[in-house]
């Protein structure tokens, strides 16, 4: 999908002045394409259709009569007006000082902050042998809002067409947004924007627009690649013109800004529009809403993730800016590939949420997980740096190619797997049970205890990392969930995720209640799947104040057994491929649990025939008894695959 321009939908022009400087005769004379005899005090409103204007944008033409209509009406004109031309008299000294004493104050009255563009109309050079430009001149010098002057006759039919055509370009490629009229050079908003578009396609980011580089720009903006004399043509202007503007046969930062500011001088804005509305500006030279949010469509029980095309270019832009080849992101590094935004997407220090190397510098894995993160819990966050960073410009199309919408999860319920790359785990757990260090040991390394067992106040929400299973790689969230009382209920999206990791103090004998009453009103009869963790493994096992000992109650609800873990001596990275395993298979927990509870392939028939009502077959006809054994055994061999999944890590511990 191309990226449109932000043209205005309907050009309204007023034209106004004093009485017999010829407006209504200006209007008439467009239309009819000779002069009116019989010229009445007013002309009706016009509607030029946009297939006959040089923009193609409708375009409507007002005239204003002070003698039909009130000053009121004048003013709620102006205000309608997408531009206004002041029509004065070539030959009437009195219309050219009205100009500034009378009709722009009332311009200004209507629009204090200069937001309508103004045209300066002198009519009736039929009728005088000189120009009265350069008295102009002085009035625009003042007023920065008239974009241009023009000169023309409505008898003769000079210059008829260029004024309403100047007129029209005033309001879809104004002046002064861009270029000031008193410094002679680019606004400072215009600088700032066309600096972030040369940096953009500035490809090899040696600060420089090579001639492949130029191509593309000019390929990108105006659907035309530049012929090599063309090219050539431009570097000799720049040459010519600025010292420094051209650098090993490419053109600088510099040459790129002068550029623009010769085509604005020669009264070609319409060539620095296009590249702006191109890279997303409006017509204040802000990102546009419809350029930063595309519109997309996330039904409920859906979840995005990044496209196959969406992590292809962060990857492009990833090893763009990765100049050492260390695959990690220095300070400088980071902040140059965060320069086309208004700031960076996260904080520089990652090293809390993400893998980073030995200098908390973040790596390729943890910022593509971040990324992952981000398009997961904030997509328009994900869609605004994405359009920042040029997704739009490379591909050519709006930011959503850049992501997937999954599947409703009551689909992956229906297929018995999951169809995401990115997993949601909620870990909930008593004050002190030790789940802010297992949530951080899931990217730091084991070995470097120091930074797994950091003080609990600094915490972050989440841990994202990418986990192996069964040979393909996903990424898995562990958002720490803040208990703040044992009594307070937890919210919904407290409890909404891909799967529970319920965490207890196998040393603290009043914490395994907290999880189990936590299981039994939240997850019990959810399809959530759930996996129990007993932390602090190095620590001596004390027995729970509860009813059922761990072991017991998780027998009872035919989940798995405690999974031991502890950051000190007996860390389990197989832990966390079991939660992603789980999260990736949802249907399959309870066969997966017993195939891990009972390995003999006699006790797991026995197991599951025993249970064979809980799958809702209740009946002697052998028919049914033969297909529930074919299911059987598609069943099984799915469930050791899985148990392979789940145990291959027993072996590192």
């Amino acid at each position: 999908m191309v990226v449109k321009s932000h043209l205005k939908r309907t050009v309204r022009i007023l034209l106004v002045g004093d009485r017999g400087v010829g407006k209504t005769s200006l209007i008439l004379s467009l239309v009819s394409e000779e002069f009116p005899e019989n010229v009445p005090s007013k002309a009706e409103e016009i509607t030029i259709p946009a297939d006959v204007t040089p923009e193609q944008v409708p375009t409507n033409i007002v005239d204003f009569s002070s003698a039909e209509q009130s000053d009121t009406d004048l003013n709620d004109q102006i205000r309608r007006a997408s531009v206004v031309c002041v029509v004065y008299g070539v030959d009437d000294d009195d219309s050219i000082e009205r100009i500034s004493s009378y009709w722009m104050p009332l311009i200004r009255q209507n629009y204090p902050d200069g937001q309508c563009p103004v045209v300066l109309v002198g009519n009736k050079i039929d009728l005088v042998e000189y120009s009265t430009i350069d008295g102009i001149y002085e009035i625009m010098e003042e007023f920065s809002e008239i974009e241009t002057c023009i000169e023309c006759s409505a008898k003769t039919l000079k210059n008829i067409s260029e004024m309403f055509y100047y007129a029209q370009k005033a309001v879809l490629h104004p002046t002064s947004p861009i270029y000031s009229v008193e410094k002679a050079d680019l606004t400072d908003a215009c600088k700032k924007a066309l600096i972030r578009i040369f940096k953009i396609c500035d490809i090899d980011c040696d600060g420089l627009l090579n001639d492949i580089e130029l191509n593309n720009f000019q390929s990108r903006c105006f659907n035309a690649p530049l012929q090599p004399q063309v090219l050539d043509d431009v570097k000799a202007v720049l040459r010519k013109n600025l010292e420094d503007g051209v650098s090993q046969n490419s053109v600088t930062l510099k040459g790129f800004l002068y550029l623009h500011t010769l085509f604005i001088q020669r009264g070609r804005n319409e060539t620095t529009w296009t590249v702006l509305r191109k890279f997303g500006y409006n017509d204040n030279l802000n990102m546009s809403k419809e350029y930063l949010y595309p519109h997309i469509k996330v039904p409920s029980g859906c979840t995005t993730e990044l496209s196959h095309k969406g992590q292809q270019f962060l990857t492009h832009l990833f090893e763009r800016f990765d100049k050492d080849r260390d695959k990690a992101l220095s300070p400088a590094e980071y902040e140059e590939l965060f320069s086309t935004c208004p700031s960076p997407a996260w904080a520089l220090d990652v090293s809390a949420m993400v893998q980073t190397n030995e200098k908390g510098w973040i790596t390729y894995p943890g910022y593509m997980c971040q990324w992952a993160l981000m398009t997961l819990v904030d997509l328009p966050r994900t869609f605004e740096y994405l359009a920042y960073m040029g997704y739009n410009i490379y591909e050519n199309e709006s930011q959503v190619s850049a992501v997937t919408v999954t599947r409703e999860k009551k689909l992956d319920l229906a297929k018995k797997q999951s169809s995401r790359n990115v997993y949601q785990c909620h870990v909930i757990g008593p004050t002190g049970s030790g789940k802010s260090a297992f949530c951080r040991s899931f990217i730091k390394n084991p070995k470097d205890t120091k930074s797994v067992l950091l003080d609990q106040s600094s915490s972050p929400t989440c841990t994202v990392n990418t986990v192996q299973v069964y040979g393909q790689e996903k990424i898995m969230v562990l958002r720490d969930i803040n208990v703040r009382n044992v009594s307070d209920p937890l919210l919904p999206h407290e409890v909404q995720c891909d799967v529970a990791c319920l965490v207890y103090d196998i040393n603290n004998p009043k914490s395994f209640e907290y999880l189990a009453r936590i299981y039994i009103k939240y997850f019990a009869d959810s399809k959530i799947p759930v996996l129990i963790v007993a932390c602090k493994d190095d620590l001596e096992e004390v027995k729970q104040d509860y009813l059922l000992q761990p072991a017991s109650f998780s027998e009872k609800y035919k989940i798995l057994p405690p999974q031991r873990f502890s950051v000190k001596g007996h860390f389990r990275k197989d832990i966390f491929i079991k939660l992603a395993t789980m999260a990736a298979f949802p249907p399959l927990r309870r066969m997966v649990h017993m195939l891990l509870l009972r390995p003999q392939p006699s006790e797991w028939l026995y197991e599951f025939c025993r249970n064979f009502r809980e799958f809702g077959v209740i009946t002697n006809d052998p028919t049914v008894w033969w297909k529930a054994g074919l299911s059987l055994a598609a069943v099984t061999a799915l469930g050791i695959i899985v148990a392979k999944v789940l145990h291959t890590s027993d072996k590192v511990r």
